[in-house]
């Protein structure tokens, strides 16, 4: 039988962006002082606090105001006013290899091509170069109109980045299927009422209580937490973080 951790202290599907942001911030300051990053998608240049001992640019297309077309999940507000560079992230006005390192995080969901977006920032990377990229491997709507691709596996990656002359030195899984359904699970009440015109009722509540902690359980168990392999993330979580270097 598998212990249930006490229902106040679970946390399970809560730490999609926690456990990004941890992941961004250990690679970002292992990177060497001085190089020169470009942020790519950078919107509000969430992750600039990371690359304080870097020579840092950020780029992004600049044209999502916060509401998007009132569809799926939107940000409220969002404001792109400390942008060094506004353009399409297909096409940024910069010499070849005119960057040590490029950053591209939870953007490639959001570009018609993100195929073409990879060769871009591979083309302004210097031989050498690191690329940093996170995007989801599964998400919902969000930030519609501009929304086009539900994720990406590891194998998009291998594939692509091979193809564009990129090593990919780690792929990390953030999450895994346990994680990623306590997640939605825990969406479920704001979005009954907004699509389905009906409130949880206390009986509801505790339904959802009782599956949140088995999923817990099932995620302290599975076996990526303390086996090679990503155990049941290679199913579905949150989304993948990649590094590579430009041959």
């Amino acid at each position: 039988m598998i212990a249930a951790p006490p229902t106040a202290t679970n946390t399970v599907g809560k730490n999609n962006e926690r456990t990004r942001e941890q992941w961004l911030e250990r690679v970002l300051r292992s990177l060497p002082a001085g190089l020169r990053i470009l942020d790519a998608g950078a919107g509000e240049l969430k992750y600039k606090p990371f690359c304080s001992h870097l020579d840092y640019v950020s780029q992004d297309f600049a044209q999502y105001d916060g509401g998007g077309d009132g569809t799926g999940l939107q940000m409220g507000s969002w404001d792109c006013s400390g942008l060094d560079i506004v353009s399409d992230i297909t096409a940024i006005p910069r010499p070849d290899a005119s960057f040590d390192a490029v950053l591209c995080v939870e953007v490639l969901e959001h570009v018609p091509d993100p195929v073409a977006a990879l060769r871009e920032l591979t083309r302004l990377l210097r031989p050498g170069g690191h690329l940093i990229v996170t995007a989801p491997f599964c998400s919902i709507t969000h930030m519609s109109p501009f929304f086009f691709s539900t994720g990406f596996s590891r194998h998009f990656y291998e594939h692509w980045l091979d193809r564009l002359g990129i090593d990919v030195e780690e792929v990390f899984y953030n999450g895994n299927y346990f994680e990623y359904l306590a997640q939605e699970l825990r969406r479920l009440g704001g979005v009954a009422e907004r699509f389905a015109g009906c409130r949880l009722d206390g009986q509801d509540a505790s339904a959802v209580r009782a599956v949140l902690d088995l999923l817990g359980r099932l995620s302290a168990a599975d076996q990526g937490r303390d086996r090679p392999g990503p155990g049941s993330a290679e199913l579905l979580a949150f989304g993948l973080h990649v590094r590579g270097r430009k041959r």
